[in-house]
């Protein structure tokens, strides 16, 4: 089995090495391709104002000066002499919940996978608390990775379809168990913009997400991740709302 493996958090992150070691359980066929800088919040982004440069930095390992999105296309389209098996996504050294997976580079690295028509899995370790200045500990990833992927690397997806992955943020042997959850949703409001002053004496600001909140229900991956369990959400490319359909054609009847 040939994995790709990618991230958004760049290709000296702490989480792609802990990918790294979960992928060699599963193959000896592993293929790096990731961004040379951190592209969080990238989304499912490609760069088009600018070329895109790849460094190749050992066998099987390159990074581009791109997003998530362009990582993956570089190395399905130009570095890889076959298409690999699976492209996994990660570790994300954060959460990637709920609509927050609009925004992912890690995520989004996935869905550009799951267009190429390959099995595409995205992996991220929830922290504890607000802030990162202290090292994210990715135990419960590392403990419960192998675990997770053995039986999703040959589970049959459906076309355009991926695979979102959270680890909760304690130790492994505190982790619940494996649940299989939809998506949930945020608060809106929780986003903040936080207002600054530069030392030139202009005004800056800056973007920032406060806490999980528990959405209506008890069967998301916000609920599940709050209770100690490795949340598993399949999320599909086909963003159209059905039942709208025959809807908006009446508008249009004449």
């Amino acid at each position: 089995m040939r994995i790709l493996i990618t991230n958004d958090d760049g290709i000296s992150a702490p989480g792609l090495y802990v990918l790294e070691k979960i992928a060699a359980t599963l193959s000896d066929d592993i293929w790096i391709c990731a961004p040379s800088e951190e592209q969080s919040g990238a989304g499912h982004s490609l760069t088009l104002t600018r070329p895109v440069r790849v460094r190749k930095h050992a066998e099987r390992r390159f990074s581009v000066t791109g997003t998530p999105s362009d990582a993956v296309a570089m190395a399905l389209k130009k570095l890889m002499p076959e298409p690999p098996d699976i492209i996994l996504s990660g570790v994300n050294r954060g959460a990637n919940l709920g609509d927050d997976v609009t925004y992912s580079g890690t995520v989004s690295a996935a869905m550009e996978g799951a267009l190429a028509g390959i099995h595409s899995i995205a992996l991220s370790q929830v922290y504890a608390k607000e802030g990162m200045a202290d090292a994210v500990p990715f135990g419960a990833a590392e403990g419960w990775g192998e675990r997770v992927l053995r039986p999703l690397v040959e589970a049959p997806i459906a076309p355009r379809t991926l695979i979102n992955v959270n680890f909760p943020p304690v130790t492994a042997d505190k982790v619940k168990g494996i649940k299989v959850v939809r998506q949930g949703f945020h608060d809106y409001a929780r986003g903040s913009v936080v207002e600054g002053t530069d030392p030139r004496g202009y005004p800056y600001y800056w973007f920032g997400l406060h806490g999980i909140e528990h959405t209506s229900g008890h069967d998301t991956d916000l609920e599940a991740i709050s209770e100690g369990f490795v949340t598993v959400t399949p999320l599909q490319l086909d963003l159209t709302h059905r039942p709208s359909l025959a809807l908006l054609a009446e508008r249009y009847q004449q």
